[in-house]
């Protein structure tokens, strides 16, 4: 038992990965957590390149980085991301006529199920409607109130009140 234990935490010890060192400059480290939050990682696609632990999106921070220290400012970084991975790679991308159907695509779809929803509720209506006026607002027919009368266990022509149940 102690060996196993010994073993694992042997183990466990040696598949450890090192510790990120502390940042040199915080300032630096802050602007690169600031723009990686704004970048989609290509890998995850689902996550910013901040959340991301894929190798792709750490040699993508790693880049942001140096291009900080180069002297470059947040869009010209922006700007490299997009023109080698496209506005994909960005969280807000910005109107184009390439993205315009992702900006207005949501409210084309809530749009259009609206006028469906529109048109199934007036047809319901509709056919309602001409249903009760081929039977008239009146009395039930004779079929209609033969039928009541045996779903309520009554004679069709003698209704009985209702007893006083105490």
């Amino acid at each position: 038992m102690a060996v196993a234990l010994v073993t694992s935490l042997w183990m466990s010890l040696a598949l450890a990965d090192t510790a990120t060192p502390a940042a040199e400059d915080p300032v630096l480290e802050a602007r690169v957590a600031a723009i990686a939050a704004e970048l989609r990682c290509l890998v995850c696609q689902n996550q910013s390149l901040a959340d991301s632990h894929a190798d792709l999106a750490i040699d993508l921070k790693n880049q942001v980085r140096q291009m900080l220290r180069d002297g470059r400012d947040e869009a010209e970084i922006k700007d490299w991301m997009t023109a080698r991975y496209g506005d994909f790679v960005l969280y807000k991308p910005p109107v184009r006529r390439t993205t315009w159907l992702l900006w207005a695509g949501p409210f084309v779809l809530l749009a259009a199920g609206g006028v469906w929803l529109a048109r199934a509720v007036r047809r319901r209506r509709v056919l309602l409607a001409t249903q009760d006026a081929g039977r008239g607002d009146a009395a039930l027919d004779a079929v209609d109130a033969a039928r009541v009368a045996a779903l309520l266990g009554e004679t069709a022509g003698a209704a009985t009140p209702p007893s006083d149940v105490r």
